[in-house]
């Protein structure tokens, strides 16, 4: 029975390939700039973006803070040296600890969204100075849970990876060869030591999207899930997840004042003829 997460890897690849450079060259562009964290998402992007664009024009940023491993800037280093793309090391930790020092009643969870928007504010900083474009670099399955940051990794001009899941990512991944080091390891935002993602989210990857592929993709009310022995507890957190979260994926919600107001009359996809 076909897995319901399979791709035809090669079709995807080509997918994306061509999407980078369409929409990066349709508006006047050449260049692209992302974050490389260490993680199987944005290497995959670096992937896909040296392959439609060319190494030499993609830019790579590592922006580690003081309790950032050594594992994940030595398997961002690997990406880059991999690709031969452009990179830069910019250390956050100067940016950063006057404001934690500030702030000491400051949480993880409102540290890690100060460091995720300095990375994105450097991030569009070097887009302006270099013409290039912000690479997103978040899956399909934290879009869907919020488990991003707004306005930090949230945040991009072009994201080539929305639409996969994370075990797609993976799939993905390792049919374009990238090292197995970035793909086998635990996903972590790496905010502190031991943290990972599967342990945040209370469940793992596998397991959500074999849900979000259900109440998402193919329409499933949670009690459908249910039925088909998905935990209930799992079902119903997942569920909570995505609908207290609709607000990341949405522009800022405007008070209507005219006939056609931005983001409820006005929202066309459009490309206006570029």
């Amino acid at each position: 029975m076909k897995n319901r997460l399979d791709l035809n890897l090669q079709m995807v690849e080509n997918i994306l390939v061509d999407f980078l450079r369409e929409e990066v060259h349709k508006v006047g562009f050449k260049k692209v700039v992302l974050g490389i964290s260490g993680g199987i998402d944005s290497a995959l992007v670096a992937y896909l973006a040296a392959k439609a664009l060319g190494p030499e024009n993609v830019l790579g940023i590592m922006m580690p803070y003081k309790s950032s491993s050594k594992e994940s800037l030595d398997h961002g280093k690997l990406v880059i040296d991999s690709l031969g793309i452009n990179s830069k090391l910019v250390e956050i930790t100067p940016m950063v600890e006057p404001y934690f020092q500030m702030n000491p009643d400051m949480d993880g969870l409102r540290k890690g969204n100060r460091m995720a928007r300095e990375r994105m504010c450097i991030l569009f900083d070097h887009s302006a100075k270099e013409k290039a474009l912000v690479l997103g670099t978040s899956n399909k399955t934290e879009i869907l849970l919020g488990y991003s940051t707004q306005f930090g990794d949230g945040a991009s001009a072009i994201n080539p990876i929305g639409d996969l899941y994370k075990t797609q990512v993976w799939e993905l991944s390792r049919y374009m060869g990238i090292p197995s080091q970035l793909i086998d390891k635990k996903p972590s935002a790496d905010l502190w030591e031991g943290q990972t993602d599967e342990s945040e989210l209370g469940f793992s990857y596998n397991l959500a999207d074999e849900i979000l592929v259900r109440l998402i993709d193919e329409r499933y009310t949670p009690e459908e899930v249910i039925e088909e022995e998905f935990p209930e507890d799992i079902v119903k957190k997942v569920m909570k997840k995505i609908i207290y979260s609709q607000y990341k994926r949405k522009l800022p919600v405007i008070a209507k004042i005219s006939p056609r107001t931005i983001g409820r009359e006005f929202r066309y996809p459009r490309d206006w003829g570029v």
